[in-house]
Formats: C-alpha cells, sequence, structure tokens
C-alpha cells in the first residue's frame, strides 16, 4: 500500500509539473497587445470596405448631428438672450389705447378722443420715480426714391427714444432737441429700409419723400435683431421728430403709445396707477388706455422660447439617438461576419496559448476601434460646419464639449454594447471546433 501510495504522489507532482502555469503580461506587452489588436481591427475594417463605409457612415452621422445640434442650440439661445436684453424692455410701462370688447364700451370710448399729442403734457408731467417718458406714433407709407417706390414705417419719436429704447445709431447722427423744437424735416432711416433703397450705399445727406414731405437723411440705424413689432418697424421705417410728424403726417394726432422708463422696478405698481389716473383726467374719466409691463410680457416670451427649444432638443436628439443606435446595430452586424469569418484564426490563437479573456478583449476593442472611426469622422465634419455657420451667431459657434463628449460616450457606449455578443461568442469557442 505505501510503495502504491507513492506511485500515486508521483503521477501527481508530474502532472502539475506538466500543467501550463499561468502566465502574466508586462504593462509593454499589453500595451502591444492592444496596439496590434487596434491594427487588426483597421486592417479587417480595410479588408471590408463597403461594409465599413456603411457602418462608419451611420456612427458618424449620429456624431455629426449631436454636435452641430448641441452647438447651434447653445449659438441660438446667445442670439435671442442678445436680442431679448436688445429690447430694454426691463423696468418699462406701456400706456396703449384700449380696444372695445364690447357695444356699450364702444360707446362709451366715442366719447373720448384716444392717446392724443394733445395728451403728452398732462401724461409726461416729472415724476421723481421716472427716468423718461417715450411717445411714439407711426403709420404705415410709400417713399418715393430714384429708384421707385417702396412702403415703409414712418415713426414719429422724441430725439431721446433710440437712448432709452436701445437703438444705437450706425452711421450719421441720431435726432436732437433743435429739430424738435424747430419741427425739422429730416430723418433716422432704418438699417433694412437704408439696404433696400440705397444697396450698399451710404444714405447719410439724401433726400426721400414721403407723403409729399422731402425728408433728409440724417443717420442710420445700426443693424439689430427683430424680436418685437418695434424692432421690426424701427429696422423698415424711417424716424422723423414727434412734431414733425404731427404738424406733416398725421393730423389727427393720434398717438400708438407712451413707453415710462422707471428709476426702480419697485415702482411699477404706483408708476402704472399714475399714469392711468392721469390718462382718465384726460380723457373726461373714461378708462380706454391699458397698461403692459413690458418685462413681463419678456419674460412669459422667454419662457416661451425656452419650451420650445426644449422641445426641439428632444426631437433633434432622438432623431441623432436613432441614428447612432442604428449604427451600434451596424457594429453587431460587422462583429459577427468578423467573428464567421476569423473562426480558423482564433481557433489558432487559442490553440498557441491565447486566453479567453484575450479574445475577447480583441474583439471588444476592435468595435471601439470602428465606433472611435466614426465618432472621429462625425466630429470632424460638425467641426467644419459650426465653423462654416460661426458667422451667423453673434458670439460665433464653437464645438460644445458637452454635446462632443455625450456624442463619443453614446458612441462607444453603443459599440461596447452591440461588440459584447461578438466578443462573447469569439472567447468561447473552442479551438477544436474552431479549426475543423
Amino acid at each position: 500500500m505505501s510503495g502504491h501510495a507513492a506511485a500515486e504522489a508521483l503521477e501527481i507532482a508530474g502532472a502539475r509539473a506538466s500543467a501550463p502555469k499561468e502566465h502574466r503580461l508586462s504593462l509593454r506587452a499589453k500595451l502591444a497587445l492592444g496596439l496590434e489588436i487596434v491594427r487588426g481591427g483597421l486592417i479587417e475594417l480595410w479588408a471590408h470596405k463597403l461594409r465599413s463605409i456603411l457602418t462608419l457612415t451611420l456612427l458618424m452621422l449620429g456624431v455629426f448631428a449631436l454636435v452641430v445640434m448641441t452647438s447651434v442650440m447653445d449659438g441660438v439661445m446667445d442670439k435671442i438672450a442678445m436680442g431679448f436684453s436688445g429690447m430694454s424692455w426691463d423696468g418699462t410701462v406701456l400706456l396703449a389705447p384700449k380696444s372695445p370688447e364690447t357695444t356699450e364700451e364702444q360707446k362709451h370710448f366715442a366719447m373720448s378722443p384716444g392717446l392724443r399729442y394733445e395728451d403728452l403734457p398732462r401724461l409726461t408731467s416729472p415724476d421723481p420715480k421716472v427716468l423718461a417718458f417715450l411717445p411714439r406714433a407711426y403709420k404705415r407709407s410709400a417713399v418715393k426714391t430714384a429708384g421707385g417706390n417702396e412702403r415703409m414705417w414712418i415713426i414719429g419719436v422724441r430725439h431721446d427714444y433710440g437712448l432709452w429704447m436701445n437703438r444705437p445709431i450706425g452711421s450719421g447722427r441720431a435726432l436732437t432737441e433743435d429739430d424738435e423744437r424747430r419741427r425739422s424735416t429730416v430723418g433716422v432711416v432704418g438699417a433694412t429700409l437704408a439696404s433696400k433703397l440705397f444697396g450698399g450705399s451710404d444714405p447719410v445727406g439724401r433726400d426721400i419723400t414721403v407723403e409729399g414731405v422731402r425728408l433728409r437723411i440724417v443717420g442710420v440705424q445700426a443693424p439689430g435683431q427683430l424680436f418685437s413689432d418695434e424692432n421690426y418697424f424701427d429696422a423698415n421705417g424711417v424716424w422723423i421728430p414727434l412734431e414733425t410728424y404731427m404738424d406733416r403726417i398725421d393730423s389727427e394726432h393720434q398717438l400708438a403709445h407712451v413707453a415710462v422708463k422707471l428709476k426702480s422696478k419697485r415702482d411699477m405698481g404706483e408708476v402704472s396707477a399714475m399714469m392711468v389716473s392721469r390718462a382718465r383726467q384726460a380723457h373726461h374719466n373714461i378708462e380706454d388706455i391699458r397698461i403692459l409691463d413690458l418685462e413681463a410680457e419678456g419674460a412669459r416670451a422667454w419662457a416661451h422660447f425656452l419650451e420650445q427649444i426644449f422641445g426641439w432638443k428632444v426631437v433633434l436628439m432622438s432623431l441623432a439617438g436613432t441614428v447612432l443606435l442604428v449604427g451600434g446595430v451596424g457594429v453587431l452586424s460587422v462583429m459577427l461576419i468578423s467573428f464567421s469569418d476569423r473562426r480558423y484564426e482564433i481557433g489558432l490563437r487559442k490553440a498557441m496559448g491565447a486566453s479567453d479573456g484575450e479574445v475577447f478583449t480583441q474583439f471588444l476593442l476592435e468595435a471601439c476601434v470602428l465606433a472611435a472611426l466614426g465618432a472621429s469622422l462625425g466630429t470632424f465634419l460638425g467641426a467644419v460646419v459650426c465653423k462654416a455657420l460661426s458667422a451667423n451667431f453673434p458670439y460665433g459657434l464653437v464645438v460644445n464639449p458637452v454635446g462632443l463628449v455625450v456624442a463619443w460616450m453614446v458612441a462607444l457606449l453603443l459599440a461596447v454594447t452591440f461588440g459584447m455578443y461578438p466578443a462573447i461568442r469569439a472567447s468561447r469557442l473552442s479551438p477544436m471546433e474552431a479549426m475543423r
């Protein structure tokens, strides 16, 4: 029994000695193996060009859509925010005519002359809580030029209207108190109208004729974003002194509204009540005017814009995600075909000592190489498009880093997810079965 036990022990020891030892690769060897896997993946892609191009195109389009979408949305947000700030509606109350809603109101309002130029002495008497009163009147008309006729808005304002309502002058000069006092026939033309009437030439010093009144153009408004009716009218019209407007253009002396700039927003309620009271006194105790808080109107418009932008983001991100998902399915099909074509190679590698983990890593890295190539092409094309569109946005257009990171993470995550199944099948493949 002792001899038999000794022989059995020697047999077990010999078996352990002959069993393959588990080997560990050094860091340098792992890096070399990783580079070889990447090189092998690129060779495999090159060997099946059409299949690879189709898969890369889907991944590229998905990443391209995400990069461009997030970058353009940033640019749109900047542009809209600049437009809202340019309206200068903060701390502003608007006194405007009120439309009758019932037959009784129609009869009641008919007893009042409405909001007129003659109301201004009472409406605009100084108040310590008010910075400025800005009356405005306008009508649509036709202007005669050397090239023909053009429909436009002729607008009567005070000399300080442009200063308080953030309408800078691009060239020439603004209206002055002297123009008001003299009732001068001068005008400041909007940027859009100036381009229509005079093309690229400078309109300052030239004359236009509006309703028989010859106006000398003394200035041109700087181009701006059109986020309200007043912005649009100003860009497509000409300012003239309010007194000139009442004398030469509108014999009924009707005002469109009176804007009131406040020193402090806390006085909004008190000043609004004061303006209503003044208007009622001027209109025989008939309240045919309404008060608008322009800052609150702007806040509501901004909130509505954000809701719309969120909806567009959801739609565009869904489209980009769908394209990326289809690209992920393409990665799956490419890797499955690669697995079928390389069964003998996999079996040979495993027979020569490659572990299941190494084969698994090889296939997974090849899927990531495919995704990285598609993401790189999409990033490059997205950057080119952003550069091309940059001039259309106030602060330029740069690639959004968040969108770029999200696009790459989604592409690589899809590659890992869809490459997992072929990698598992390859790692579990028996050498004998693969090489048969």
